[in-house]
């Protein structure tokens, strides 16, 4: 008879992912389980997967793995907790399983060669993710970057003529910013495109899109008339007032919109709004105006 394991919290290191040694009970394909889980390259997936796959075999409500920054859940978190921390490839998981009821040992066994599995595809899944972002995000502001841009507003341009739907374009510098380094300092620099960044996506909804183009050139995309981009440009002005960090420094901001119309390419939407900014520059600054042919 085989007696339930309730509770173990403990430390494994795993030198390759079939290191146990152990053998696999024969209703368990692990061909097939290998290529579900490689299969993927999103992270969220090849866990949703492994969890499946878990639930499968072994009396779960739930799982939650922690790596890195990702945390990833699968199921219910309730029932008995066996906690893991686990070493492998010199990378450092915690992984919490919700049991049902007790394992016994030929499950514990089970649950330990399932998860030698999971672990290396799981990586491959976000080192992926990883490239993926430095790829898309301007790695000093976090914000896309020129590429994730002109991706995006082709994406957006599609949509709006496929569904004749507003989009607006706001194209946006720091006003002075090379003054600002000269007298600063370009660490300082940096700092205030950091912050602005923060502000920029402390304000947009959700559906708006911001990004970092070069140097202190900014733009953002929103699926919205140039109504609703206006009001948002008041609600950066006003942001930026109350800053204490850029107000400190006399950090400051001009504006200019531009609403798609019908045959505007990619090009021709950006120049109109650029032109705006530069009546804003012409205009004193700190402001915001619109093009509208």
């Amino acid at each position: 008879m085989e007696f339930g394991l309730a509770t173990e919290s403990r430390s494994i290191e795993y030198r390759s992912p079939m290191g146990t040694g152990m053998s696999m009970p024969l209703e368990v394909d692990l061909v097939d389980i290998i290529q579900q889980l490689h299969q993927h390259l999103d992270p969220r997936t090849v866990f949703a997967c492994f969890g499946k796959i878990m639930g499968q075999h072994l009396p779960l409500y739930g799982i939650r793995l922690e790596y890195k920054d990702f945390q990833f859940h699968w199921g219910q978190q309730q029932g008995y907790v066996i906690e893991q921390n686990i070493t492998f490839a010199e990378r450092k998981f915690t992984i919490n399983y919700m049991l049902k009821a007790p394992l016994v040992p030929s499950q514990t066994q089970r649950l330990a060669q399932l998860q030698s599995l999971v672990l290396q595809p799981l990586i491959n899944a976000v080192q992926y993710k990883e490239m993926s972002q430095q790829a898309m995000y301007d790695s000093l502001t976090k914000l896309g970057n020129r590429h994730y841009y002109r991706e995006s507003l082709r994406k957006e341009i599609a949509r709006a003529e496929r569904n004749q739907a507003p989009l607006s374009l706001i194209a946006l510098d720091l006003d002075n910013f090379k003054q600002l380094n000269d007298d600063f300092g370009h660490q300082l620099g940096d700092n205030a495109l950091i912050e602005f960044a923060e502000l920029l996506n402390s304000i947009i909804r959700d559906t708006d899109l911001a990004f970092r183009i070069g140097g202190d050139e900014f733009t953002i995309l929103l699926q919205a008339d140039t109504k609703v981009a206006s009001l948002l440009c008041q609600r950066i002005l006003d942001a930026l007032a109350s800053h204490d960090y850029l107000e400190k420094y006399q950090v400051s901001t001009s504006m200019g919109i531009a609403q798609w119309q019908v045959n505007d390419s990619e090009k021709s939407l950006y120049l109109r709004a650029d032109n705006a900014l530069y009546k804003a520059k012409a205009a004193g600054r700190q402001c915001y105006q619109i093009q509208h042919e």
